[in-house]
């Protein structure tokens, strides 16, 4: 303000000079001594002088008598008193080191991430109180995992009545840790945490502590426990908290000192010399094993909750959460897309129920319907149809007869997975494919059912050579010979399924021998190699002769699944029993019930595809496309 006020007088002093006409000293005394000034007003040196025709202003030297001359000539001379003080002066002189400050000030706000109280004030906590302002979220929110759920709910319960537990000794846990893959509702757990306890919740990442400074990170501990202890009972929420909290002093070269320091002042406030009584931290972190042991002992993490992928039940409950907002048709069964989803997580969910109300959108629908959350599913999984690649006919028979050849196999078998879908239409890096649907989340696997699901593998290239002859086969089996080898070397290495083998894990020592190029770390001897490359084999080729006298023996149900691919290119499993028995996929009703169906729905009748049971084989050469395989 005062610099303001300065430079506003220092220009309005002048400002009458501005507005006269500027001559020369010379004329200015020639005037004078004519007689044509009749006033003259001396302002420093400046001098202002009236003539007939107008005012006029001129600069003296400073040598000039200019006084002597005027009253020579019998002028009117007026004086000014000068405004310009040596304060002025001073703050005009002071003004290139206040912008130098200022910059200073500036850029050291921004390197620190413009925290809190100013440039000085990078060391303060960046924790935010959680509002209501984008919605409160309650356990009602959170669905299908229900065991994280309850752990969590205890701590609210202890918050709202504590005297229910501490009557009996029970003592309010310090910290509890979310633990789980990507995606699985750590967070909205937090939130609704949050929407619950009915008491402050403060939340911050990990990354939020660590800056470039030594001991920035720890002031920011230390001020965020300050701050939960004036709000106390409270709750502080660290999210991804892997970043500060990872083991000390791993890796080369030692430990990074900031996030050491920070961690260390983490420990200290968790469970140190002064109690922090009614703070609950709750972190979250799907890098468990990275974590420092001293994080993870009890009284600091009294609580360590799994937060797994939802089981069938799970899913549906959440599909049922997400799909609150979007209007289903008649035809949509919850229950049946979550069946069709094992091992996807919440986030997953999420994605497909907003992707089929897209699908639907996009048609023009007015609700979405069972057909748009199929045609969702295959876009998240393998990607939009590639309806657009030119395929030759013969690339179409063989990739035909390739995935009846896995149906056919896939049906007669009763160990495998019921079939519900085979395509020849391109999706992602497939031609083709047959997709099985469990009924139930498997949780183990059993012999007969991995010699089975081998048999089911290797059908494609026994399909193709009882069609075509071994010279003619392409390279399509080329995913499924890798996806049988290594469910053969899990059977044998690691689940004990060789009886010549025996009970025996040689999968740590075979990773040894890979990870040190293949020289030494492989602690067997060569002929047991030998064994298990041997039993490897004859586990694959007993599946290959199953699925050669499976559809040998039911050569006409594989020709007419294989005819009935190349007309409709997308049989559901339904339909692929129809077309088996030599009848038309859909009955006569069906298909003027689809016709008048609202919208341009598929009249293939669409049924949930299961997670991970379909691979997308590379190309074998450059520029080859790849063949079809389970």
């Amino acid at each position: 303000m005062l610099l303001v006020l300065a430079l506003f007088n220092l220009f309005n002093g002048s400002s009458n000079g501005l507005q006269s006409n500027e001559v020369t000293y010379s004329e200015f005394v020639d005037s004078v001594e004519t007689g044509e000034v009749r006033s003259v007003m001396l302002d420093g040196e400046q001098v202002l002088f009236i003539k007939a025709d107008g005012e006029y202003s001129t600069i003296k030297p400073d040598d000039a008598e200019i006084t002597s001359l005027l009253i020579e000539n019998d002028v009117l001379i007026q004086a000014r008193p000068q405004e310009q003080s040596g304060f002025q002066t001073f703050l005009m002189s002071l003004l290139p080191i206040l912008l130098l400050i200022g910059v200073w000030i500036y850029f050291m706000n921004r390197m620190q991430g413009g925290g809190k109280g100013g440039a000085m004030g990078f060391g303060k906590s960046k924790a935010k109180m959680l509002t209501e302002k984008h919605g409160r979220v309650t356990f009602d929110d959170v669905a299908g995992i229900d065991e994280a759920k309850e752990e969590l709910e205890e701590i609210v319960e202890f918050l709202r009545n504590p005297q229910k537990f501490s009557r009996l000794g029970g003592k309010i846990p310090k910290g509890a840790l979310l633990e789980g893959p990507p995606g699985t509702g750590k967070t909205l757990l937090a939130r609704a945490i949050a929407g619950e306890a009915g008491v402050p919740f403060f939340t911050i990442s990990g990354s939020d502590f660590v800056e470039m400074f030594v001991g920035v990170g720890a002031s920011r501990v230390r001020d965020m426990f300050e701050q939960a202890k004036k709000n106390a009972p409270c709750i502080v929420f660290i999210d991804e908290i892997d970043a500060v909290g990872r083991h000390r002093g791993a890796g080369y070269g030692g430990g990074n000192d900031e996030r050491e320091q920070t961690l260390n002042q983490l420990l200290v406030e968790m469970d140190g010399f002064e109690a922090n009584e009614g703070v609950i931290i709750i972190a979250a972190t799907n890098r468990k094993d990275v974590l420092d042991p001293a994080l993870l002992r009890p009284g600091r993490f009294d609580r360590q909750v799994t937060v797994g992928n939802p089981d069938i039940k799970g899913r549906e409950k959440i599909l049922g959460v997400h799909a609150r907002k979007t209007p289903l048709g008649p035809d949509v069964d919850l229950r049946i897309i979550a069946r069709g989803t094992p091992g996807f997580s919440g986030a997953d969910l999420a994605n497909l129920v907003n992707e089929a109300a897209l699908t639907a959108a996009r048609i023009g629908r007015r609700f979405v319907a069972m057909a748009d959350f199929e045609s969702a599913k295959d876009k998240i999984m393998m990607g939009a149809e590639r309806r657009s690649m030119v395929l030759t006919q013969e690339q179409k028979e063989k990739t035909a007869y390739h995935e009846a050849g896995h149906a056919i196999v896939g049906i007669s078998l009763p160990k495998c997975d019921p079939v519900y879908k085979a395509t020849i239409i391109p999706r992602g890096g497939a031609l083709g494919m047959v997709m099985s649907l469990p009924e139930m989340d498997k949780l183990q696997m059993f012999k007969d059912e991995a010699e089975q699901k081998i048999a089911m593998t290797m059908a494609g290239k026994a399909a193709e050579i009882l069609k075509y002859g071994a010279d003619e086969v392409s390279s399509g089996p080329m995913g499924d010979i890798m996806q049988a080898s290594q469910l053969a070397r899990g059977m044998v290495m690691r689940m004990g399924m060789s009886d010549k083998v025996g009970n025996i894990d040689y999968s740590e020592a075979a990773a040894g021998y890979q990870a040190n190029g293949g020289a030494g770390g492989f602690s067997v001897s060569a002929a047991t190699k030998e064994l298990i490359e041997n039993e490897v084999k004859r586990i694959i080729d007993e599946g290959y002769d199953t699925a050669v006298k499976i559809l040998s023996e039911k050569n006409e149900e594989f020709e007419r699944l294989a005819q009935g691919l190349l007309e409709y290119e997308t049989l559901t499993g339904d339909e692929i029993k129809r077309v088996i028995a030599g009848l038309p996929p859909t009955a006569e009703d069906d298909e003027d019930d689809d016709a008048s169906d609202e919208g341009n729905a598929p009249s293939i009748t669409a049924i949930p595809k299961a997670k991970g049971k379909v691979r997308k084989d590379p190309p074998s050469e450059p520029g080859l496309e790849p063949e079809p395989s389970v």
